[in-house]
């Protein structure tokens, strides 16, 4: 088939008529990514930070978050059958902002990248931040937050430089971290279950609020370790027959993160106390020196979470700058962002990503990454479900209108379920992340609207310009 341009592929459905010279069109980049990649991508930017740093976060929470997991898991699994179905109709890089936009117009399409994009930055902070806690395993850093700083800021700008050298190589990264760090998981969340000591779980809700509560609560911590299932979709177009691919890859990545997540995560809460958990810094080394009685163990875990983590930062950094890329091929998103350069990959983006993340490490390092991490997360729960909620939105627009161009009339009953209860675990998670979240999340998406209408303007303005120039001048009466 043939491969479409990014220009192409990120242009409104309907026919419009040129009113000035085509220009040049961009270099078409190849696709790169087949469904072991793709998979790869998805499993590689879900399993990273969450799995090897979450269970100390919410074991405040008590056992209640392992029942949060499964649900989070289900809500996964949902969101990645609606990215599978809306690939089939937008197979184009950009996902998560091409849906938004193509349902509702150029605004909606902004406000999700924007939060994407926000998202994205954000949560790689808060992964080179959870890196922190395994390398004081392997190189003490006696609470020093200056050498703390300095190590995520390592873990950040080590994977930025791999993105430049182009998608093929990202692809191969995410294969090799991805193998690295899921069979040793693996291991640990079957192997771990022979030695779990139910005394070690502690209190199923340790919080004393109500089980609702307490439930929205952790999941919407929880659902930083499920960010990435997303990532096929954004990146469709770079994978090779997307139609079929990005479904694929996204339920099967999907599926395995979950088994890996739920397993993992019983594991640890079973074999570490439930009040030492609480304050670990680094839970699955702590887990494995209960199993083998020592602290190689430990040791030997800490370096595939390091390895994990730096692996997942890799396929992340790539995301981040593949969102803002199509917005600004359609002039959402300032130009710099849609350059490519020589290795097919958005570098502008790469470094705005990079740059943004060392200033937020930079700003916060001072309250240890214990805390970081925790607001970090949070703030990324409300960036990250406002463009699954208007993808959820997106796709309920398409099936209410009924065309048969544009929905698929088998299956239909099944696509509204999944786009509903998309949309309402989205809404739900958004709640749950809390007031403080919520706000300081809501301040980081407003900001962005000064820059849609300013980029709008000027956009409307040189179409204007243009179109006055090419209308036959009228004599003066």
């Amino acid at each position: 088939m043939t491969v479409p341009s990014p220009a192409e592929a990120t242009e409104p459905t309907e026919p419009t008529e040129p009113t000035e010279p085509e220009a040049k069109p961009p270099p078409t980049r190849r696709r790169t990514f087949g469904l072991a990649a793709a998979t790869a991508l998805v499993m590689g930017n879900i399993i990273g930070g969450g799995i090897f740093a979450l269970p100390a976060t919410v074991a405040p929470y008590g056992t209640l978050s392992l029942l949060a997991f499964v649900v989070l898991s289900v809500a996964a699994v949902l969101l990645a059958l609606l990215f599978g179905k809306l690939a089939r109709r937008s197979p184009v890089t950009g996902g998560l902002y091409v849906y938004p936009r193509d349902a509702f117009g150029p605004f909606a399409g902004f406000l999700s990248a924007w939060s994407y994009w926000t998202m994205c930055w954000v949560s790689i902070a808060a992964l080179a931040v959870a890196v922190v806690g395994y390398v004081d395993v392997l190189i003490p850093l006696h609470g020093d937050h200056a050498l703390e700083a300095v190590v995520a800021l390592a873990a950040l700008w080590l994977p930025a430089a791999a993105n430049f050298a182009g998608t093929r190589w990202v692809g191969a990264v995410q294969i090799v971290s991805t193998v690295l760090k899921f069979v040793p998981l693996l291991l640990v969340a079957t192997v771990g279950l022979f030695f779990v000591d139910t005394d070690n779980f502690g209190p199923f809700n340790a919080t004393g609020d109500s089980v609702p509560g307490a439930l929205a609560a952790s999941a919407a911590l929880l659902l930083y370790s499920f960010l990435g299932v997303e990532s096929a979709a954004v990146s469709a177009g770079e994978v090779d027959d997307p139609e079929r691919t990005v479904g694929r890859a996204s339920i099967l990545g999907t599926l395995a993160s979950a088994l890996v997540y739920i397993l993992g995560t019983v594991a640890v809460f079973g074999l570490v106390p439930h009040d030492k958990l609480v304050d670990s810094g680094a839970p699955f080394a702590d887990a494995v020196n209960a199993i083998t009685g020592g602290s190689w163990g430990g040791t030997a875990i800490a370096l595939v979470a390091v390895a994990s983590i730096t692996g997942c930062l890799n396929g992340w950094i790539l995301l981040a700058a593949q969102m803002p890329y199509a917005a600004a091929r359609d002039g959402l998103f300032p130009a710099p962002f849609a350059k490519v350069n020589k290795g097919g990959v958005p570098g502008f983006g790469v470094w705005a990503v990079a740059v943004l993340g060392t200033a937020l490490i930079g700003l916060n390092y001072t309250a240890g990454p214990d805390t970081t991490f925790r607001v970090l997360v949070l703030i990324t729960t409300f960036t990250g479900c406002v463009p699954y909620l208007l993808s959820a939105a997106a796709q309920l627009y398409w099936l209410a209108q009924g065309t048969r161009e544009r929905v698929r009339p088998a299956g239909l009953v099944r696509d509204l379920i999944v786009a509903a209860l998309s949309f309402a675990f989205s809404f739900w998670l958004i709640a749950g992340a809390g007031y403080a979240a919520v706000y300081q999340g809501v301040l980081f998406l407003f900001a962005g609207i000064p820059v849609y209408v300013w980029l709008r303007g000027r956009t409307d303005r040189d179409q204007s310009s243009g179109a006055a120039s090419s209308s036959p001048s009228l004599p003066r009466p």
